[in-house]
């Protein structure tokens, strides 16, 4: 794991010269140890201490991307083994696995999964995105032919699945400019694998019976110069897979294990031909510690939980999630519409316009940035407080919207009216709203039609 800023601290000139822009040596540290500063801004460090910390300073487990663009998928740089801790980082890539002895039929029905099995919750898009390309033929001018035929439908990024190395070349070939992970070096063929992927500047999968081929291999491949690895340790059942994850993760992060600091590759797919279990298994393995799950099916019903539980675990559970502050029109809102007001917490947000879209009333959403805490909790912290409600009901400017001088708030903060009232200057009404969002289609109808 990184350096502390006192272990970091020891290493530096101790000159306090400010001359890094940070009053004291120590300041400085502790800055670089939380990745707020550059170790070149130190005019006096040595270069053996400039190597020792820039080592340190690695990720323990390596960041590796895969594809190109707005497709791209990034992977590792995780650093602690339980969220909790700190945060996780990357979330695991989701692909569909997808061979070329397949019909083409149903070739062209997993990419169509792939590129519209796609969600919205709490304004992020939810979706999977790789396709792992098998050559199951063994024949290099079908693979070739059925990875043209998917990246022509797909932007999605690409794993290819060979490892005989003349016919995984011929497929780089056609798709190398999209940077796609090639799968798998083993103990049989990773000079070969490792001259291919070094010559394309591609990240290299890495296969071994058990962990200590596998480490074996990633040493030999580091010593090629080869760097950017996803690593599989060959697990046949979902027992095995958890054990190996853990150990890979507690090595790299407590042991600082070079040869195993490398985010993974899992095939629950291939653990079990039950499409539930392969979804439990797959689960399991957002947690503990995949860093992409190959997967047989993308069916709706099996993606949304999974997608979901992904967004769940890897969300900073130190940083609450929010909607932009501002107005949302909902309904094809008017201006005799109705003037509702929230915080900009996501889930509060979704629940209540929601509700509102519900109900059919043309309504003003105003969106509050209260730093994503909900109504009572904001309203506690003095963030959801009638001066600071005035000050942004007059810099959103609604009043410009609409033709009435009304504001709705949420009931359980029924007490801050009068207050409102006299913060607005007595040019706004304040209305009481519903407690629970689930009665606002009800209120707003009433309401509506007063």
């Amino acid at each position: 794991m990184g350096l502390t800023g006192i272990e970091i601290f020891k290493k530096l000139p101790k000159t306090n010269c400010g001359e890094c822009g940070v009053p004291t040596c120590l300041a400085f540290a502790m800055k670089l140890s939380q990745g707020k500063a550059d170790l070149e801004a130190c005019p006096h460090v040595s270069a053996s201490v400039k190597m020792e910390l820039s080592e340190a300073s690695l990720p323990p487990i390596r960041g590796v991307r895969i594809g190109i663009e707005e497709s791209a998928l990034k992977i590792g740089e995780e650093t602690v083994l339980f969220r909790h801790d700190k945060r996780f980082e990357n979330p695991p890539g989701f692909a569909i696995l997808i061979s070329d002895s397949m019909k083409r039929e149903e070739i062209e029905d997993k990419v169509s999964q792939l590129n519209t099995v796609k969600f919205e919750r709490v304004g992020l898009e939810l979706k999977p995105e790789l396709v792992a390309i098998k050559c199951g033929s063994k024949d290099k001018t079908q693979f070739s032919s059925v990875v043209k035929t998917i990246i022509d439908r797909t932007k999605k990024g690409i794993i290819l699945i060979e490892e005989d190395v003349d016919i995984l070349q011929e497929a780089v070939k056609i798709c190398k400019e999209r940077r796609p992970l090639l799968y798998a070096a083993t103990a049989a063929n990773y000079e070969t694998m490792g001259r291919l992927a070094k010559s394309n500047n591609l990240p290299l999968s890495v296969k071994g019976r058990d962990l200590e081929e596998l480490a074996e291999i990633t040493k030999r491949l580091m010593d090629m110069g080869i760097l950017d690895m996803v690593i599989d340790p060959g697990s046949n059942n979902i027992k095995r897979a958890v054990e190996d994850q853990t150990f890979i993760r507690r090595l790299a992060l407590e042991k600082t294990y070079r040869p195993l600091g490398f985010p993974t590759i899992t095939f629950p797919c291939e653990m079990t031909d039950n499409p539930m279990k392969e979804m439990l298994y797959a689960s399991i393995l957002v947690s503990k510690y995949a860093g992409i799950i190959v997967l047989s099916d993308l069916s709706s019903h099996y993606m949304f939980p999974l997608l979901v539980y992904r967004m769940n675990i890897y969300t900073d559970p130190q940083r609450p999630m929010t909607m932009e502050q501002g107005i949302y029109e909902i309904n094809g809102s008017r201006e005799d519409s109705p003037v509702i007001i929230t915080t900009n917490f996501s889930l509060t947000y979704f629940i209540v316009s929601s509700e509102v879209e519900s109900s059919k009333v043309p309504t003003w959403l105003l969106v509050m940035d209260t730093e994503g805490l909900s109504v009572l909790t904001s309203w506690a912290a003095g963030k959801f407080v009638p001066e600071l409600i005035a000050s942004f009901v007059k810099k959103v400017g609604i009043g410009n919207r609409v033709s009435h001088r009304k504001l709705i708030i949420p009931g359980y903060v029924a007490q801050i009216k009068g207050e409102l009232e006299e913060e607005l200057g007595g040019e706004w009404e304040v209305v009481v709203g519903c407690r629970e969002a689930g009665d606002i289609p009800a209120f707003l109808q009433r309401y509506a039609t007063a």
